[in-house]
């Protein structure tokens, strides 16, 4: 397919207008990360009225660390998740893309929070199935989680992986994670980073840069892309925002918005110009 979409960005300028903008510079699709305190039927029809497709729903990841834990709130986590994807197939949208766990000193679960997290995530593909959505997990920290997820179920055709360009950096110290799970790809969140600024993970280095803003390897993306038979979306995952002690994003946030979505789709299509000259 490789359409461009973009995401939403939280930032001051009203979803519909932010849409509107996207449309008008030349991005097709967008997509929102899910927030069960906002009107989410609402900010989906600002990017349809706007004509462009909603491509995804990010769902909610600031609890994940739950689904691996306590009883009753990871059964909590678990309902919650299993309403993101219901709510996303309500809305239109075939695709929710999940982190497998939050918190930088994770490495790699135990086996009772293996098997005690395996089930919900169990249920939550389910009920994705069911839905007919596909759930693509995101490499993020905690490579082990991913790893044991789909493991368990990367088998399942609606369980695929979701390659973020800026975590392959700075949280998986900039390991090949397309190669990896080349034969789950099945979605892409693009974004430039500057790698990591010590020897530990820490998430003020996810930068979300604009492409070819960090040292990012666009070509050895598109290659790597290409060697893995890509064929999905070219999605772009970005931030207006500085992260706390940083500097990095602070031109951004000083542009007009249309100023910043226009540049921000040039680079989308300089990026795709590399693909489509790439061998695989």
């Amino acid at each position: 397919m490789y359409r461009n979409v973009v995401g939403l960005i939280e930032c001051g300028v009203p979803f519909a207008e932010q849409a509107r903008l996207m449309k008008e510079v030349g991005w097709e699709g967008a997509f929102f990360c899910w927030d069960e305190n906002s009107d989410n039927a609402a900010i989906a029809g600002c990017i349809k009225d706007a004509g462009l497709f909603l491509q995804s729903v990010h769902a909610p990841f600031g609890k994940m660390d739950r689904i691996w834990e306590a009883e009753e709130e990871g059964f909590a986590e678990q309902e919650n998740l299993i309403g993101t994807v219901r709510g996303a197939a309500a809305l239109g949208a075939g695709l929710v893309v999940m982190h497998a766990v939050i918190g930088m000193e994770r490495v790699a679960p135990a086996v009772q929070e293996r098997e005690r997290a395996l089930v919900r995530f169990g249920r939550i593909f389910d009920a994705a199935e069911e839905a007919g959505v596909v759930v693509a997990v995101e490499n993020t920290e905690g490579e082990g989680y991913l790893d044991a997820v789909l493991a368990e179920y990367g088998h399942r055709k609606n369980v695929k992986f979701c390659i973020d360009t800026g975590h392959e950096m700075c949280y998986n110290r900039s390991r090949d994670m397309i190669g990896r799970y080349k034969d789950n790809l099945y979605c892409t969140h693009l974004n430039d980073n500057l790698g990591m600024s010590g020897d530990k993970i820490t998430w003020t280095d996810d930068l979300h840069l604009l492409p070819f803003d960090g040292v990012a390897d666009w070509a050895g993306i598109a290659r790597r892309l290409k060697n893995a038979h890509y064929r999905g979306d070219f999605t772009y995952e970005l931030n207006l925002f500085s992260k706390p002690g940083r500097h990095e994003n602070d031109a951004y946030r000083a542009m007009p918005f249309k100023d910043y979505i226009s540049l921000a789709y040039a680079r989308a299509r300089k990026f795709r110009g590399l693909f489509d000259e790439t061998n695989g």
